[in-house]
């Protein structure tokens, strides 16, 4: 006998979709009307100017601020005329230059305090422990090339007008300063000011009395470094400040709570006022090229020194990814770092698209916890932390990018001062956030710490937009590393904490089966 369909079953039936034939769909296709094809052309178009806008504005603002001041070459414009054609670049600078502050205390204190040493304990000293050692490594492999290959200087003339070569203060003296600018007697004065030795004449009579009583006086000059001040921000200062204010915040647990808010509040509000400064960045860009151009005498000369540090950083960035961070996975783990690397390119193709390490966080979590089975302790500490914090790439760009800068003007940087440069480097690149085009807000740091002529960001820009996908793909291959050495180290510890989690899964399952 047939059964009779119930109520229920009929809904069911109804809620069954009915496919279509391939046949079927395949004409439908075929026959949709070239219109509809038009559209979806133009959404993937538009979706993919929306994704890459920035770069699209960035290039065009380099090709037409190069072609700008090429044309005007020719017009023989007197000085006062480029600076009014570069005033739309100067606001730029004023604008960088206004939310470096906020932006570096900010994001440190907020970063430290979020540091909660109880509930990580090792693994967090572990982390940073190689996101310092790491950061150090990839400054000095910077340094060590544009002292080597001196990608700014060449056998021609100055070619940009030198703002003064760096007053020669020797390295004890130059290291005394650095200790000095890190603990700043006044946090005010170090908003303005910072120490820096010049050296005084100091002169001596001495009176002696001869056997005719003729009087004599001997006289000596010596010169002594003394302390003194010179204009700009004390970075160093208010670096140490913060970190040490964000620790002690840290460690305050639910009474350090309101501050802790505050500061997170304010730094997230910064960000989103150095995205909008980073949106007008194309149009001073635009005529601080133009203006730069203008200024050259040898144009072909600052060609070629732009593709030797292009070169230069290249070369730096692959040394870093290919021998420096497998061989600290290498002598760690005892494990092939290639093969281990080979899973990371979804991570690393997403950093070079977005240039963005928070952009890129989602899928790196996905690479280090199914391809490599990493423990969500560590990938979730480490890789959020790591993006904002451990910033290799970005570090030994800042590090060539001065030094560059500082051969373009004939400055000569003694030891002192490259080890000053340096900490600067480091401790900038540590608070560096990451969101794409930060590396030129913080290059305004390093530059302006270093005496160096911050104007000149607009000479980088022209090869900014390829480095800053370059380096923030190391950035995530460093924080990836980073994240397969601390949990190899820390297997043990995760071992025995393990159990104690998965025994209430257990025991839900074993009332399930019962």
């Amino acid at each position: 006998m047939k059964e009779l369909l119930t109520s229920d079953d009929l809904s069911e039936l109804d809620s069954v979709q009915v496919t279509e034939p391939q046949e079927t769909q395949t004409y439908h296709k075929c026959n949709e009307p070239p219109g509809h094809l038009l559209s979806s052309q133009n959404g993937s178009f538009m979706a993919f100017f929306k994704r890459n806008a920035f770069v699209v504005f960035s290039v065009t603002a380099v090709a037409l601020g190069t072609g700008l001041g090429f044309a005007l070459r020719h017009i023989n414009m007197s000085a006062r005329d480029i600076t009014y054609l570069t005033f739309p670049g100067e606001l730029l600078m004023r604008m960088l230059q206004m939310t470096v502050l906020p932006l570096i205390i900010s994001s440190l204190i907020t970063g430290m305090s979020s540091v909660d040493s109880k509930v990580y304990g090792r693994i967090g000293l572990r982390a940073f422990s190689y996101y310092m050692v790491t950061t150090l490594i990839a400054v000095f492999t910077g340094i060590a090339l544009a002292v080597i290959i001196q990608p700014g200087n060449s056998s021609r003339n100055t070619s940009v007008s030198s703002s003064g070569k760096v007053e020669a203060v020797q390295s004890v003296d130059a290291f005394l300063d650095l200790i000095r600018n890190m603990v700043p007697s006044n946090l005010v004065e170090a908003c303005l000011r910072k120490v820096r030795s010049a050296k005084a004449m100091v002169c001596f009579y001495i009176y002696t009395a001869t056997y005719l009583h003729l009087p004599s006086f001997n006289i000596w000059l010596y010169s002594i470094p003394m302390p003194g001040s010179s204009d700009g921000v004390n970075i160093l200062g208010l670096l140490v400040f913060s970190v040490a204010f964000g620790l002690i915040l840290g460690s305050m647990e639910t009474q350090g709570k309101p501050l802790r808010d505050f500061f997170d509040c304010l730094n997230k509000a910064i960000l989103h006022l150095v995205n909008i400064v980073v949106w007008y960045s194309p149009v001073g860009i635009l005529f601080l090229l133009a203006g730069q151009i203008l200024k050259m005498t040898d144009t072909a000369e600052i060609g070629r020194e732009l593709t030797m540090y292009t070169l230069t950083v290249i070369t730096g960035l692959l040394i870093h990814s290919l021998f420096t961070l497998p061989l600290i996975y290498f002598v760690v783990t005892q494990k092939n770092p290639f093969r281990f690397m080979s899973s990371l390119l979804p991570a690393l193709t997403t950093a070079f698209g977005t240039s963005s390490s928070s952009a890129t966080l989602p899928v790196t979590l996905r690479c280090m916890e199914e391809n490599h089975s990493m423990d969500k302790q560590v990938t979730r500490f480490m890789l959020p932390t790591g993006a904002t914090m451990n910033m290799d790439g970005a570090a030994l760009y800042e590090a060539v990018a001065a030094l560059f800068i500082a051969q373009i003007h004939n400055m000569d940087f003694n030891v002192g001062q490259i080890i000053v440069l340096s900490l600067i480097v480091t401790a900038a690149s540590t608070g560096a956030a990451g969101i794409p085009q930060a590396g030129m807000v913080f290059m305004v740091i390093v530059l302006s710490s270093a005496g160096l002529p911050t104007e000149d960001i607009s000479l980088l820009m022209m090869v900014d937009w390829i480095l800053d996908r370059l380096r923030t793909a190391i950035n995530v291959l460093g924080d990836c590393i980073g994240v397969g050495v601390v949990h190899h180290l820390s297997r043990h510890e995760l071992q025995s904490s393990r159990p104690a989690e998965e025994s209430p899964m257990e025991e839900s399952f074993q009332l399930c089966a019962s």
